[in-house]
């Protein structure tokens, strides 16, 4: 679209020239679209050139930035061995077992404390429980001796209750009931 656009004003100029000729006009044209292509060329040639060169920076600030990572790991790991340098294994392990040692006397010693020694261990807890189960006892007698208990009337009693003398009714008339049916 862009070189047809191109190839008119080309034509229009070369036709609204008077002194022009067809023959120029075409040798002119193909000229122009040479050219065109050489700029087209070294377009390409200057956008492939500044990729490349876009691509060095990235890559050199990379490196940078790794050598200062390096750097700075070198650094940490002097620092960590001048810590380090009056730290010994040995004195290390002897330190956490004084450590553990103190820990073990110290709940020896809160054992010790909280255990209750010679306070009321001098006496059978099973005699303890039998003699409070005789207090209960004789608790309860003398509050059983105050009760006073009604006395047992001295007339017979009936001989069937009255509710069950009303069962009995209901099921003769039961009885009575199944045979009116059937």
């Amino acid at each position: 679209m862009q070189t047809a656009c191109w190839w008119s004003g080309v034509v229009k100029v070369c036709f609204s020239t008077s002194k022009c000729t067809v023959l120029l006009c075409i040798t002119a044209a193909l000229q122009a679209l040479k050219r065109k292509k050489r700029y087209e060329k070294q377009l390409n040639q200057i956008d492939g050139t500044l990729s490349t060169i876009e691509f060095q920076r990235e890559a050199l600030e990379n490196s940078h930035t790794n050598t200062e990572v390096l750097r700075n790991m070198g650094y940490a790991a002097q620092a960590m061995k001048k810590v380090h340098e009056n730290m010994d294994l040995n004195k290390i392990d002897d330190l956490m077992q004084d450590i553990t040692d103190q820990q073990n006397v110290a709940q020896e010693i809160s054992e010790a404390i909280s255990n209750r020694a010679g306070f009321g261990d001098e006496f059978d807890e099973d005699e303890l429980m039998a003699e409070l189960e005789e207090l209960e006892q004789e608790e309860m007698n003398k509050r059983m001796a105050d009760v006073r208990l009604p006395s047992v009337p001295s007339t017979s009693l009936p001989s069937r209750p009255a509710s069950t003398r009303k069962r009995a009714d209901d099921e003769d008339d039961m009885k009575h009931l199944a045979a009116w049916a059937s």
